[in-house]
């Protein structure tokens, strides 16, 4: 190859790499810049998010959206709520996905390929609203936490990349325990869960940011305002914010400023920030370990 053609084919990588990187930097330009956005305009003053329609760094920090939400100790309590319903529901769900995957994973077990076919239907049809009202009201758990966790116990999709998973290890693992005198809860226990944490991590984070973000569970089954969860608490505050509900007993003062919503927001997402870092190294592995094979 002559020194032209290699300058050439060098200045076509430097061109490449340039574009690619000019678009990958808007891209996330494009992605953090609302957040911060978001984020700035909960810290400004009313008169500043009025007259700007976009902020980056307020001129004049204020905290009284923040003092807004947080005057009351009920928003403490919505906020203990979602905190047990995230923890309990991602215990549960993890516990009965592991389980469900697990059985399902096994070649040998009778009438695998109908449960399979049936997880999958539930994936494209589902009973609706008010079936599975009546259903949940039939068995008690209405005004129970529980109500929030065991309709959405498992997801089928979760449940599918977690059987990828088991189903994707060497049966020799299985084989050689089995030979040592193991059973099967023991296999799941000590061998199974073990290599499959990267994928337990991963299934975590999708389950607890569902939890997290409960909503309609609680406007449908739990009809007492002191058990309601964070997200509809911070929805009632939105409303007196704006003047759509003054006889809300949510707050006790007057709303602050339009920057209410943005801080609700902040408030609403901080908590998924702060718990993604632990499980970021486990995301993309554990997400298309289950994803390759069917």
């Amino acid at each position: 190859m002559s020194k032209i053609a290699i300058r050439k084919e060098r200045l076509g990588g430097v061109i490449f790499n340039v574009m690619n990187y000019t678009l990958l930097l808007l891209f996330s330009l494009a992605c953090l810049l609302p957040f911060v956005n978001v984020v700035a305009s909960s810290f400004a003053s009313t008169q500043e998010i009025v007259q700007k329609k976009f902020i980056l760094f307020p001129t004049t920090f204020s905290l009284d959206a923040y003092r807004y939400i947080f005057s009351t100790p009920t928003i403490f309590k919505g906020l203990g709520v979602s905190i047990f319903i995230t923890l309990a529901g991602t215990i549960v769900s993890m516990t009965l996905t592991a389980l469900m995957a697990y059985g399902l994973s096994r070649r040998y077990l009778l009438g695998r390929n109908f449960i399979n076919f049936l997880i999958v239907f539930s994936m494209l049809f589902s009973g609706g609203m008010i079936p599975t009202f009546l259903v949940v009201k039939a068995v008690g758990l209405i005004d129970s936490y529980w109500s929030m966790i065991i309709p959405t116990a498992i997801n089928a999709f979760n449940l599918i990349i977690m059987r990828n998973f088991f189903q994707a290890l060497p049966d020799s693992l299985e084989e050689s325990a089995k030979i040592d005198g193991a059973n099967d809860f023991r296999i799941l226990l000590q061998i199974m869960i073990p290599l499959a944490l990267p994928s337990i991590a991963t299934l975590s984070l999708f389950y607890g940011v569902s939890y997290w973000n409960t909503y309609m569970n609680a406007i449908l089954y739990l009809n007492e305002s002191r058990m309601w969860p964070l997200q509809v608490l911070l929805r009632q505050i939105v409303i007196v914010s704006s003047g759509m509900d003054g006889n809300s007993s949510v707050v006790d003062i007057v709303p602050p400023s339009q920057t209410i919503k943005m801080s609700v927001i902040v408030v609403a997402t901080v908590p998924m920030l702060i718990a993604y870092p632990f499980v970021q190294k486990h995301f993309t592995k554990g997400a298309l370990l289950g994803s390759v094979k069917g």
